[in-house]
């Protein structure tokens, strides 16, 4: 598979799978490495799919994401397969154009490839806290490098210990927002020492214990998004900017429905893709930009 049709189908996965991802690549990421994040969204949607698939044996799941992360440590030794998938080409040829030392993209690779197979191995059973905390850092991480790898590259980044809180805060609320569909799947967000404590099941979402939990959960990720918003402040990328105050608002947004719905969460918000959401986070984007200094496209 030539590398021109990597960059097809990594683009109609991820145009299919989420258009605002793809316009936002399109229209922030910086233009030599547009081909390249639509490889590196479209290959992990793929991989992501496959393990939730409600179809097939789990072992195989396991294995399959095994499999990609073995793939993953050969290509960084310089060895390829030859049996390979159209959509791990995607993964072979990210990594052949990857020349730079711990990379962003090395790192996001990586942690990326740690969530999902933790996601494959996760799946009927009841983590702990510590379990769901590392796979919040793992994700955190990867989303954090990709953001700053793939926009506004050449402009130095800030790395302090508030670097990843404004993700970590996304994924506290992205699994809010899944905790019904995730249970009845086999993914169970809450951890066991708080459904252990408060004598629930994860299934227990409408109970006065789960709805305290998500309280919580919604202010620690208010505190986080404020960090994370400080330290979105300090990107010289006006374009990298714009990108990290977008998503932080797709999520802060959620997070206001939560609290208006009594911390009681809902199996679907159909509601986050109206022409009157996306106008709020439009608004909370533009206006979360520094009234001083130059910026940087």
């Amino acid at each position: 598979m030539n590398k021109n049709s990597s960059h097809i189908l990594a683009a109609a996965i991820t145009k299919a799978a989420s258009k605002q991802t793809y316009y936002t690549i399109r229209l922030f990421v910086d233009r030599g490495r547009i081909a390249d994040a639509y490889r590196a969204y479209g290959y992990f949607r793929w991989v992501d799919d496959l393990i939730d698939d409600e179809t097939g044996a789990q072992d195989d799941k396991i294995v399959f994401a095994r499999r990609q992360q073995d793939l993953l440590e050969a290509c960084y030794r310089g060895e390829t397969a030859n049996d390979l998938r159209p959509e791990e080409w995607m993964l072979v040829d990210l990594i052949r154009a990857d020349t730079e030392t711990n990379s962003g993209l090395q790192l996001y690779l990586r942690h990326m490839m740690a969530v999902m197979l933790f996601d494959a191995e996760r799946r009927g059973r009841i983590v702990s806290q510590a379990e769901l905390s590392e796979y919040t850092r793992n994700l955190a991480t990867a989303v954090t490098e990709a953001l700053h790898y793939f926009i506004g590259h050449d402009d130095p980044t800030p790395h302090h210990q508030d670097r990843y809180v404004a993700v970590t805060a996304a994924h506290i609320t992205h699994m809010l927002r899944d905790a019904h569909s995730d249970a009845e799947a086999g993914y169970f967000n809450i951890p066991g020492e708080v459904l252990q404590r408060r004598g629930i099941s994860p299934q227990d979402v409408e109970s006065d214990a789960f709805q305290e939990w998500v309280c919580s959960q919604v202010r620690l990720a208010r505190q986080s998004f404020e960090a994370g918003r400080a330290c979105t402040a300090q990107v010289k990328s006006l374009r990298c900017r714009l990108a990290g105050y977008a998503y932080i608002a797709r999520f802060e947004w959620l997070l206001q429905v939560i609290e208006r719905d009594n911390y009681c969460l809902r199996a679907a918000y159909p509601e986050r893709k109206s022409v009157r959401t996306s106008l709020w986070m439009a608004w909370s984007t533009l206006t979360s930009l520094p009234k001083h200094g130059a910026a940087r496209l």
